[in-house]
């Protein structure tokens, strides 16, 4: 029989086995919640009688051959892919399950450095080596931008033997490349394309969208379905193309993913690919038209500039995704970190993450025009309340990092940690990095200038959260002896 969209397999499958009152003598040992009653009573009856274990009515993540197959094959349909994979460890895991399918010790992956994390930590894990396409800045916001075609090919034709290339797309400003031309690009020198797509889940179903991995004929795609697609967090789809072995991908999945995968998030990643496919244009165009609102009330205040599609240069921004409300903040003085802490202390506002000069607000299924119209008051006080001058402000420039060796031979050499003045010269082993974004300022392998050392002073000064090292205030540092 022909799935169709408006089924979900895998809640359809939890509600008739929560009808047959099984008695439970496998894990999870709350037993349904009787054996925690201070976490039904936090979680409702309902959401803990749903977390179970994996059986023959509801399949098996590992391999899955019913339901948990079903819901795969509808989302790959969904998203217009060969093969999707429901992911439970986020789309962390999904970025690296790209990179692990790709690339093994020693072969080389060409990216941008401004990547998350996820990226250098499968790095870290296959040993491949990172070749890197320096991101191109706009000096007036002071944040990177996408991949430069030229920069690219540029790259390309230093690396021939290069096995893949990884774009973020979006980034998490919203900045798109030309992922089409990068794909061509790839595909003529016989590299696979991998995109970051953990911004991007609305591509694939609202009218008007950057293009999509998939429709841009990618290999494969990491969608965080959590992000801006509505599911449970930490539930994450890996979308593939059909150059990809679907068996081969999941025998890498299966190497670091859960053997026992949450029911909770499976069915919320159903259950919201149902609601976007049969929805997603109505949701899509509803979040574009309040973030655009949101922009043009930040830009008549003063002082903010909320950026979008005026960006757009054909290149290293090839185009913009307009439900990302980023906004700059060094015109009113303040840096996008402290915006965000005022905006959290002192209004009750949450926003995605600020750092140096910009801030992101997130803006996706579950907003109201109210929130929106708070957000405006809000941001229009702190210009009035805490506004000062912008002299003696840092611009987050990128810095070019220096690479001294591979991700996983500095993580893993004999190491010493010094105080980290006394680190400049140095080749760190560690990662440094602000989070959120998690895109970060030092990767183990890479020499420790002078710069990247004030950028740290600074952005510690201001109050970003930085995290990575093994001292959890940055005063130290692991480097390579």
């Amino acid at each position: 029989m022909a799935l169709s969209q408006s089924s979900a397999p895998i809640y359809e499958a939890l509600i008739e086995f929560g009808k047959k009152r099984v008695v439970p003598f496998d894990v999870p040992g709350h037993k349904r919640g009787r054996g925690n009653p201070e976490l039904t009573e936090l979680l409702g009856e309902k959401c803990v009688s749903l977390d179970v274990n994996s059986m023959k009515p509801l399949d098996y993540l590992c391999h899955p051959v019913s339901v948990i197959r079903d819901a795969e094959m509808l989302a790959a349909q969904a998203f217009g892919a060969a093969h999707a994979f429901l992911m439970v460890g986020g789309t962390t895991s999904s970025v690296q399950t790209m990179v692990l399918s790709s690339v093994k010790r020693g072969e080389k992956i060409i990216l941008p450095r401004n990547v998350h994390k996820s990226v250098m930590g499968a790095l870290v894990l296959c040993g491949a080596v990172p070749v890197y396409v320096d991101p191109q800045c706009d000096k007036r916001i002071g944040i990177p931008l996408g991949m430069s075609l030229e920069d690219v090919r540029r790259v390309i034709k230093a690396n021939p033997d290069a096995k893949a290339i990884l774009v973020n797309n979006p980034t998490y400003y919203g900045i798109c490349s030309d992922l089409r031309s990068i794909v061509k690009l790839a595909h003529e020198n016989n590299m696979l394309c991998l995109v970051d797509e953990a911004h991007g889940t609305h591509f694939y179903f609202g009218e008007n969208m950057p293009v999509s991995a998939m429709a841009a004929g990618a290999d494969m795609a990491a969608a965080s379905m959590h992000k801006s697609g509505g599911s449970l967090t930490q539930s994450s789809f890996l979308l593939i193309g059909p150059s990809m072995s679907e068996g081969y991908v999941r025998q890498i999945i299966n190497l670091t993913q859960t053997t026992s995968g949450s029911y909770l998030l499976m069915s919320s990643l159903d259950i919201s690919r149902r609601n976007l496919a049969l929805r997603g244009k109505e949701i899509y165009s509803r979040v574009a038209k309040m973030a655009q609102y949101a922009r043009d009330e930040i830009n008549t205040i003063g002082g903010y500039y909320a950026f979008s599609k005026e960006l757009i240069n054909g290149d290293s921004v090839y185009d913009f995704d307009t439900t990302k409300l980023s906004v700059n903040t060094l015109g009113v003085g303040l840096a996008g970190i402290e915006v965000y802490s005022l905006l959290r202390d002192e209004y009750d506002i949450q926003i995605e993450f600020g750092d140096l000069g910009n801030f992101l607000a997130y803006i996706s299924v579950g907003d109201r025009q109210r929130d929106i119209e708070r957000l405006v008051s809000a941001l229009y006080e702190i210009r009035r309340r805490y506004s000062r001058s912008s002299t003696g402000m840092t611009h987050q420039e990128y810095i070019e990092p220096i690479v001294k060796a591979t991700p996983q031979e500095a993580f893993y050499a004999d190491s010493e940690n010094l105080p980290i003045e006394d680190t400049c010269g140095r080749v760190c082993s560690e990662f440094v990095m602000c989070y959120p974004p998690g895109i970060p300022i030092l990767t183990p392998g890479e020499l420790i200038t002078k710069d990247i050392l004030d950028y740290i002073r600074y952005a510690k000064e201001k109050g970003c959260s930085l995290t990575g090292p093994e001292d959890p205030d940055v005063n130290t540092l692991n480097v390579i002896k």
